[in-house]
């Protein structure tokens, strides 16, 4: 038999006992408050957003990244291995622990406002987290899979991401009609409502398609967003009459933080990257180099292999355990954990993405997703001899 043939056999996956970690994250509120009952310390509060921007940038910059692949000999077994679908199931109880254990705690507990700001900031963490928990579950064909997506979502409000992201992003991903694609030069303070705003409008755009296509109302309760959202309502409901009114903007503050994690993150996810038309003016086939991704160890244990995002749109029913590395696609600097932070500051993440953008087309902007309003200055600027011949034959 020969080395090969060998390797292909006996390849495991080093990192299956820590895909558990996608789970133990979103429980840092049940944490801080065992902390906080042992110690009395407030900072406890802080524990989670400390712990994503603080401890695993300097871990992902330690502990470096994994270009690894899985032969695809192991494909096909890797996806009928139940332990990787439990790793996922395992991090909704929790997340409900975290946010009932969190409101009930924002509405009884004589917090100083600074330790109720940590306490919105942590269980706003881990309803960012949850989407991601949403995310992969949405991409399954199980029926039970689909549901538990849905549930995920519940708490940070954000039911109609389990339609947009299926059958909206990954159709228009890295284009302009996207939504959820951010452009050169546009900040994500800019893209943010406008990802808000056209994700909850494209996700209700098509579910009326769909069910005009079967001859129902979009009113109809199989509308899964309405399904979504009413998951999201009764929960509300239930916690507030549990707790008094007084919960109700507390959950809605831990909800904008945990939707604008999932929004920051696609703001980076495909910065700039644009997908090209043919000669029957349709977008080509998504592929890994429309984008970002990063091999950070660290970060992509947290959150199920987000990070190898390129594959991932290239090949949107590969499983997470499975995502590859490809040596064209577009690479990120760091980490998500690192990259959103410098995503805040618009002056910082140009400096450091744009020249990336323009490397990645080599120079040719024209090939770039580019803010509509500064189209033609880019172009001038980076591409000066389109600029020339333009202005020459006008």
């Amino acid at each position: 038999m020969s080395t090969s043939s060998i390797s292909l056999n006996t390849w495991t996956d080093r990192k299956r006992p820590l895909w558990l970690l996608g789970a133990v994250i979103v429980g840092f509120p049940l944490y801080s408050f065992a902390a906080y009952w042992a110690t009395g310390w407030g900072l406890v509060w802080w524990l989670a957003p400390l712990f994503i921007y603080g401890l695993i940038p300097v871990l992902d910059l330690l502990i470096g990244t994994d270009v690894e692949n899985p032969p695809e000999s192991r494909v096909a077994s890797l996806s009928q291995e139940r332990y990787y679908r439990w790793a996922i199931y395992a991090a909704v109880p929790i997340q409900y622990g975290s946010f009932i254990a969190g409101t009930w705690v924002a509405v009884t507990q004589p917090l100083a406002w600074w330790e109720l700001t940590g306490l919105v900031f942590s269980c706003g963490a881990i309803s960012g987290a949850a989407i991601n928990i949403g995310h992969e579950l949405g991409h399954a064909t199980d029926p039970l899979d689909r549901w538990l997506a849905k549930i995920a979502l519940a708490p940070v409000l954000y039911g109609h991401f389990y339609t947009e992201h299926n059958r909206g992003h990954h159709v228009r991903v890295a284009t302009p009609e996207d939504p959820a694609s951010a452009r050169f030069g546009e900040t994500f303070w800019e893209f943010l409502p406008r990802c808000v705003v056209g994700s909850i409008a494209s996700a209700w755009r098509i579910e009326k398609q769909r069910l005009e296509r079967q001859g129902k109302s979009v009113w109809h309760y199989s509308n899964d967003n309405l399904q979504s959202w009413a998951i999201s309502l009764v929960l509300f409901a239930a916690m507030t009459a549990w707790l008094g009114v007084w919960a109700l903007p507390f959950m809605i503050a831990q909800a904008a933080y945990g939707g604008s994690l999932l929004e920051v993150v696609n703001y980076l996810e495909h910065y700039g990257l644009c997908r090209q038309k043919g000669a029957d003016g349709r977008y080509e086939r998504c592929q890994p180099r429309h984008s970002w991704n990063s091999n950070h160890i660290v970060t992509n244990v947290f959150l199920y292999h987000l990070q190898r995002h390129s594959d991932h749109h290239a090949n949107p029913t590969r499983p997470y355990q499975s995502l590859r590395h490809f040596p064209e696609a577009p690479q990120l600097p760091s980490g998500y954990a690192s990259m959103v932070l410098l995503a805040y500051f618009p002056p910082i993440w140009f400096r450091l993405m744009n020249p990336k953008v323009v490397a990645h087309y080599k120079g040719d902007m024209r090939l770039a997703n580019i803010k509509p309003s500064i189209r033609d200055e880019v172009i001038a600027r980076y591409t000066p001899e389109v600029s020339t011949k333009a202005t020459a034959a006008a």
